[in-house]
């Protein structure tokens, strides 16, 4: 067993865990974070993304004990039902979700992305491959930023849009 001292979506939080257990079992099962989602368990789905430390994370991958004293950022630390965050305002906006399962996951990732791409990381396919660099955010680009994080639904349009909306380039 373990101790681990996080900060979950902005509150700070003590949780004894066994050493062997995920991140996103830990938020889960011990602190009652709800958020993330179990998909697929095997990092495949992105389903239980969250942001750890700044960074966008799958939360099934983190054995929770190699991030004692990280932040974890989860959907429903973004923003509240009265202020949303600019992501979820625009997943609401153009209907980025259908049963709701991924849209946790598929908000983080959105957010993390954005950052990504103000930081100038290229993605797979960004002609210009010098770090820095001015990304344009095309849909090309936001498809292969947000390919981890998968839809059974299928409402990949309205999160297309969502994603365009909230890095400014809304149609």
């Amino acid at each position: 067993m373990a101790t681990l001292r996080l900060t979950v979506d902005g509150t700070p939080r003590e949780v004894d865990v066994d050493v062997r257990t995920t991140l996103l079992d830990a938020l889960r099962e011990r602190l009652e974070v709800v958020a993330p989602k179990k998909g697929c368990d095997h990092g495949q789905c992105g389903s239980c993304t969250v942001l750890l430390d700044g960074r966008r994370s799958l939360a099934c991958l983190a054995l929770a004990v190699a991030h004692d004293g990280a932040e974890v950022v989860t959907a429903a630390g973004l923003g509240t039902v009265d202020a949303p965050h600019p992501v979820q305002q625009a997943f609401l906006d153009h209907d980025g979700y259908q049963c709701g399962y991924c849209t946790p996951g598929q908000v983080c990732s959105t957010v993390g992305m954005l950052d990504e791409v103000a930081q100038g990381h290229p993605s797979h396919v960004t002609a210009d491959l010098d770090p820095g660099a001015d990304v344009a955010l095309t849909d090309a680009e936001i498809r292969e930023r947000l390919s981890g994080n998968l839809c059974r639904c299928g409402a990949y349009a309205g999160i297309l849009d969502a994603a365009r909306q909230a890095a400014g380039g809304a149609r």
